[in-house]
């Protein structure tokens, strides 16, 4: 199967602009393309999925381990024409799970995208080092970034083209195509507006050589991938699991709501914001998102908040649906909101972020796991919640990836689980099925 990787010289240079140009004008040819973010970015496969009215999954090695992550590639593209699969950062960053690691696992060749705005033909050296400093990566050719004119993209190409690095084309600056930015990354695609498909793809047309993007996903110098067999569930869970999803809860994998189904589970979506009551369902996960953006809308239903408060069935809640979960939240306009209340916890806005990957030591059983038992997560957030150590009720001990810095984090109570911490089920089976196994028994 084609596939291609649109990688960054570092972050910034347009990735995702990139990505979803691409992914449109190969709809638009009539291909059933399929796309992939690497890492945990919540917010960039929105956009890709957008963009080439496609499925897109993530693939962390970190979150679901290096052959998990080929089994999801291999299972998610069959039978698609060409996966366009987005890095993370540059091309390099971020370890085990960088974007060349990604791209060696996958056997896929490697577009680097290069910003550059107040740069010359030292772009193509940036291209040259890139090129020159892992040999096993692919580096297939060039797109640059954030160009000021014509002149401007050909005294790079020619100086691309003189150390045989292929040009691939040159999208100029052009702030009709920018993706704002906010707190946790860029906006997400059902709040910008004005994100204008059908533009950047006929602006991507007319400035990208697609044809030969096409013939290098297809270069015979890519190895043969290995399948992996897909995951078969020895038993299967007759229950119904309620996601919130809406503006302000848009953070979860949808391969680990496939896993939830492929375990028997029927899923049913619902919205904190504008439904005024929990639907029926045997158990609850509140995903993370941006509460604090809707958090006087969020106050102000006060049905569904007294819904979630008088519930008893199972919760499970990660980042932002642990703050709604909280006794009240202060939201980015600074004011203070009444909340759920279902923990005992205020949450409010910081100006440093808290991000990375964690290991996670569970302290005490709880709806995914046992005592002692380690989970992979991932934490992303400017909020933070007081009381910070919760005694007999707190849930996990974190520790860094990078750093190996551990601290407590996370509340359980019952059939009560809220933390930061990001969970893929995909890779991770066993702790959805320990979740859907307590669903069963909880409707005893």
């Amino acid at each position: 199967m084609r596939k291609i990787i649109i990688a960054g010289a570092s972050s910034h240079s347009g990735k995702t602009l990139t990505a979803c140009g691409l992914l449109a004008s190969l709809r638009k040819r009539g291909l059933n393309v399929i796309a992939f973010k690497t890492g945990p970015d919540y917010i960039d496969t929105e956009y890709l999925r957008r963009a080439g009215c496609c499925a897109s999954y993530n693939l962390d090695m970190w979150l679901m381990s290096e052959e998990n992550t080929r089994r999801l590639f291999t299972e998610y593209s069959s039978g698609h024409d060409i996966a366009v699969i987005e890095g993370a950062m540059g091309l390099f960053d971020g370890g085990i799970n960088s974007t060349a690691s990604i791209a060696r696992l996958l056997d896929a060749p490697v577009l680097l995208v290069i910003n550059v705005r107040s740069m010359g033909e030292s772009a193509a050296a940036v291209a040259l080092g890139f090129r020159e400093f892992d040999s096993g990566i692919n580096m297939a050719g060039v797109i640059l970034n954030f160009t000021g004119s014509d002149y401007h993209s050909e005294i790079i190409s020619s100086a691309l083209n003189d150390k045989g690095i292929k040009f691939l084309g040159a999208l100029k600056r052009d702030e009709s195509l920018k993706i704002p930015e906010r707190h946790l990354g860029l906006m997400s695609a059902g709040e910008n507006s004005k994100f204008d498909i059908e533009s950047l793809r006929k602006k991507f047309e007319s400035s990208i050589n697609v044809d030969d993007i096409l013939k290098l996903s297809e270069n015979e110098s890519v190895k043969t991938f290995r399948p992996c067999e897909k995951f078969i569930p020895s038993k299967k869970y007759s229950v119904r699991v309620a996601v919130a999803r809406d503006e302000a809860f848009t953070f979860i994998y949808p391969e680990s709501m496939n896993t939830l189904e492929r375990f028997g589970a029927e899923i049913i979506p619902f919205s904190p914001l504008n439904n005024s009551e929990l639907p029926f369902a045997d158990g609850y996960i509140f995903c993370g998102g941006y509460p604090e953006i809707f958090a006087e809308r969020l106050a102000d239903n006060v049905p569904m908040l007294e819904s979630v408060r008088n519930c008893r069935k199972p919760f499970l809640a990660e980042c932002g649906g642990m703050m709604y979960l909280c006794r009240n939240l202060s939201g980015v306009d600074g004011r203070k909101y009444d909340m759920a209340g279902v923990i005992p916890f205020e949450s409010y806005m910081s100006e440093r972020a808290v991000m990375g990957y964690m290991t996670a030591r569970a302290l005490r059983d709880n709806i995914i796991c046992k005592r002692g038992d380690v989970v992979r997560g991932h934490e992303f957030h400017y909020s933070r919640v007081e009381p910070e150590y919760y005694g007999d009720t707190c849930a996990f001990e974190l520790t860094r990836r990078n750093t190996q810095q551990s601290h407590y984090g996370g509340y359980v109570n019952g059939n009560i689980l809220a933390s930061y911490l990001h969970v893929n089920f995909y890779g991770n089976e066993r702790l959805a099925e320990n979740f859907l196994k307590l669903l069963t028994s909880s409707k005893g």
